[in-house]
């Protein structure tokens, strides 16, 4: 039984403290190196244009490519390098929809669940939500995508809001869990029907929120490094161990462990340390 991760890589220009560096970035990019460790039996699907950015990719053989016209670029300020959790973001806000026609001759014959990592938008319409759900296996959601709507341009991108949307109660609707953070819990209030919501907050931890409440203390950090992609390496450390039915406290500490080995580190999570 497969793990479908699904959503775009990016080409990210990031910095940190005035220094700049170039670098492969998305959820389904930095999730991947957690899942090659923790549940290797994985299929990553991304949508973009330039082939080059998959070479960076723990297992090749593992990436299947939606070809599009476009890729996702995404600049990431971090001012100071003394307050890593403060970051000024922009994005060309690329328009490169998944649409179930896409997905229908690429996914596995076997499937274990579903990871949804939509970087704005646009990614995932309402009809590929709903054709993923008819697979009838755990759909894990990133929500922060969906929320993402351009706000000012500067250049050729836009400064990145936050704001709900009409359709996003249907496409919730059946999702097992979602991932967010206290931010974007604040803009979407209550009443979704969702089983499970794990809600971060950086250096304060995490709660999980299904019938009860949990709260997971932030593993410290002795030298933190790179914080992009934390919360994407959480989420995927989060399901790994859903997927072998530890409890969401037990996924909760394992993740908090992992994000926090994570930004000790430049770049992804490094399992061969």
């Amino acid at each position: 039984m497969t793990l479908v991760v699904i959503g775009p890589v990016t080409h990210d220009f990031v910095v940190i403290g005035g220094e700049e560096s170039h670098k492969v970035g998305g959820a389904t990019y930095f999730q991947s190196f957690v899942f090659e460790e923790f549940h290797n039996d994985y299929v990553a699907i991304v949508n973009c244009s330039d082939d080059k950015l998959i070479e960076e990719f723990p297992s090749r053989d593992k990436v299947k490519v939606i070809r599009k016209d476009d890729t996702h670029f995404f600049i990431n300020n971090y001012p100071s390098r003394d307050d890593l959790n403060t970051r000024e973001q922009l994005s060309n806000f690329a328009d490169i929809a998944i649409l179930p026609s896409d997905l229908e001759e690429i996914l596995p014959c076997e499937i274990d669940g579903f990871v949804l990592n939509p970087l704005n938008r646009f990614d995932f319409p309402a009809e590929t939500v709903e054709y993923l759900k008819s697979f009838g296996v755990p759909i894990f959601l990133s929500l922060q995508g969906f929320l993402r709507v351009p706000d000012v341009q500067v250049n050729d991108n836009y400064t990145i809001k936050l704001s709900d949307f009409d359709e996003l109660a249907s496409i919730l609707s059946g999702v097992d869990v979602i991932f967010l953070d206290e931010s974007e819990k604040n803009i979407i209030g209550t009443g979704y029907d969702v089983d499970e919501m794990v809600i971060t907050n950086g250096s304060h931890g995490s709660r999980i929120v299904s019938d009860s409440e949990i709260r997971i203390d932030a593993v410290p950090c002795v030298n933190l490094v790179d914080t992009t992609g934390c919360g994407d390496t959480y989420m995927a450390a989060y399901i790994s161990q859903k997927l072998l039915l530890k409890s969401p406290e037990t996924a909760g500490n394992f993740a908090s462990m992992i994000a926090s080995e994570k930004i000790e580190n430049f770049g992804p999570y490094n399992f061969n340390k």
